[in-house]
């Protein structure tokens, strides 16, 4: 069966019930259908629960299954009788309609509704991509009613959004036809998933925090090299309002009723890759084990879940799950055979010594088992975890749901449970930007030298005489390698990795580092996701996985 048909072939129940099992009543939800709500209460000053942190090794272009087995771990959490709640990412119609289709887990370890929450869902994307465009329109016409501000057109920072992988949009020109469309400039559109505005939904705890935040961005620079931001444009109550619902996450549930509560969808690769806050707080709020996920290898979305959303939110996660794949290890070792699987082992260590070496987490290797795998491969990534001191504990999720992940839940149960040491972050926070930066690829990466082009480096010196020296850096680079270079696989050392640009996310309080061929804004593949969708006369949806 596909994705799609076993997800159709379970019936959920209502999503009052499931919010019972968080303590939460009906007035503490606003419905969404039978199915979805939003929940309209507010995180508990302080908890007891247990974070649980899935991450991985560096995928295929096609996932490893990072969310199945996070929707398998939770699910095998409560079977143990344990109150567990998972936390996951909503997913971005960019990757739904492109490479990889869609993006609610697999097989018997999925969220549903599958197909509203990989599509629309609740709206929360569309107020992300709405709000971020108000603020573009509200400068445009700032610059056409006179530009009050002295804004040097050169000098923006902001850009466009839009929820679709569409290169043509990379580089744009604007208001052209006349004076009557305003000031031609040259802009650009990123993809919503990878916008400052959804990384600042991701990281505000409440909706003052979210106005401040809103109205520290960074829109430029005036012709005298002042700060611009969209406070100054009184921008920020106005797309507060577009996002007032979009703030509130949202609660689902696993095809085993186990509560969901996804928000937030920033991509791993290009912004910081994890779900909100405030779902996070409200999941321990309400749970005594609650698994989350962190896009891409861990050197992406774990990295950036400890150095940015835990030092934002003082989170600590209590265990630390890799997964891997035997396809992706052999893909990381250049071939599709043993010899390949044992070169790619090197990958999967270099991802457990940051873990566990380098942030001081206790980690367990998850292997996500596919029907090609044989039992000698998963005995020899057993084997190389075991001498790096960490267990790896093949998972059948996508096949047996939560009870394919008994064993895992069980031994992650157990390490959350110990008395836990301090996290140690990749960087202390006092230094410049261009020090964690190289820090960074050195330390965590790999890198032998670090290059920072004129352009990178014009910026750095603006940063590090004004208030966002402290801020930490979020480095967008390919997900395919340690490296800034896709084809540079399994664990390179001694390579150059190059800072092309930087940009300010003043409001979502980091720096991102854009490095190597890193684009912003995706484009489609040859064979794109959808064009094998069909929707038939009934509204029928086939294809989307």
């Amino acid at each position: 069966m596909k994705d799609i048909e076993i997800a159709r072939s379970v019936r959920p129940q209502k999503i009052t019930e499931i919010a019972k099992k968080l303590g939460l009543c009906k007035s503490d939800i606003e419905l969404y259908g039978n199915y979805k709500a939003k929940i309209m209460t507010e995180p508990a000053a302080a908890t007891n629960a247990k974070l649980i942190l899935v991450t991985a090794t560096h995928p295929t272009p096609y996932g490893e299954g990072k969310t199945t087995l996070s929707v398998g771990l939770t699910d095998g959490i409560a079977l143990l009788g344990k109150r567990a709640c998972l936390t996951l990412r909503e997913p971005s119609l960019g990757p739904v309609f492109g490479t990889k289709g869609g993006a609610a887990g697999g097989g018997r370890a999925q969220v549903v509704p599958m197909e509203d929450i990989n599509l629309h869902f609740t709206g929360d994307f569309h107020a992300v991509t709405a709000a971020n465009n108000l603020l573009s329109a509200l400068i445009d016409n700032h610059i056409k009613q006179g530009n009050e501000l002295s804004l040097d057109l050169n000098s923006i920072n902001w850009h466009r959004c839009i929820d679709l992988n569409d290169r043509a949009l990379r580089e744009i020109e604007c208001a052209l036809g006349g004076e009557v469309n305003g000031v031609p400039r040259a802009d650009r559109f990123v993809i919503t998933a990878a916008s400052e505005v959804m990384a600042i939904l991701c990281l505000a705890r409440d909706i003052q925090d979210l106005k401040e935040r809103l109205a520290d961005i960074l829109v430029g620079y005036d012709t005298v090299g002042n700060r611009v931001t969209a406070g100054m444009l009184n921008a920020h109550h106005a797309m507060a309002i577009l996002l007032k619902d979009a703030l509130a996450p949202n609660l689902v549930q696993t095809l085993e009723g186990t509560p969901a509560i996804i928000h937030g969808g920033p991509f791993a690769n290009i912004a910081h890759g994890c779900n909100s806050i405030r779902a996070t707080l409200l999941a321990m709020s309400h749970a005594d084990y609650v698994v989350t996920e962190a896009g891409f290898g861990a050197d992406l979305g774990a990295e950036k879940f400890i150095d940015i959303k835990c030092r934002t939110a003082g989170l600590q996660p209590s265990a630390i799950v890799i997964v891997t794949t035997v396809r992706a290890l052999k893909h990381n070792g250049g071939g599709q055979d043993f010899a390949a699987l044992e070169q790619g082992l090197a990958n999967l260590g270099g991802h457990i010594n940051n873990i566990v070496v380098k942030f001081g987490l206790p980690a367990v290797v998850a292997i996500n088992k596919f029907t090609t795998d044989d039992s000698s491969e998963h005995k020899l990534i057993i084997d190389y975890a075991e001498k790096l001191g960490v267990k790896a504990i093949v998972a059948e999720c996508w096949e047996k749901g939560g009870i394919g992940c008994l064993k895992l839940a069980q031994e992650v149960v157990k390490l959350a449970d110990m008395p836990q040491k301090e996290m140690r972050f990749a960087y202390p926070a006092e230094i410049s930007a261009a020090e964690k930066i190289t820090l960074l690829a050195k330390d965590f990466y790999g890198a032998g030298e670090v290059i920072f082009t004129p352009q990178a480096k014009d910026k750095l010196a603006k940063i590090a005489d004004s208030p966002y020296r402290d801020y930490p850096v979020c480095i967008a680079k390919t997900q395919y390698s340690f490296s800034d270079d896709a084809l540079l696989l399994g664990r390179p050392l001694g390579y150059t990795f190059t800072v092309r640009d930087i940009n300010i996310s003043a409001g979502a309080r980091f720096i991102v580092a854009i490095c190597g061929k890193m684009l912003l804004m995706p484009g489609l593949s040859a064979h794109p996701a959808a064009i094998n969708m069909t929707i038939d006369n009934n509204k029928v949806i086939d294809g989307l996985f």
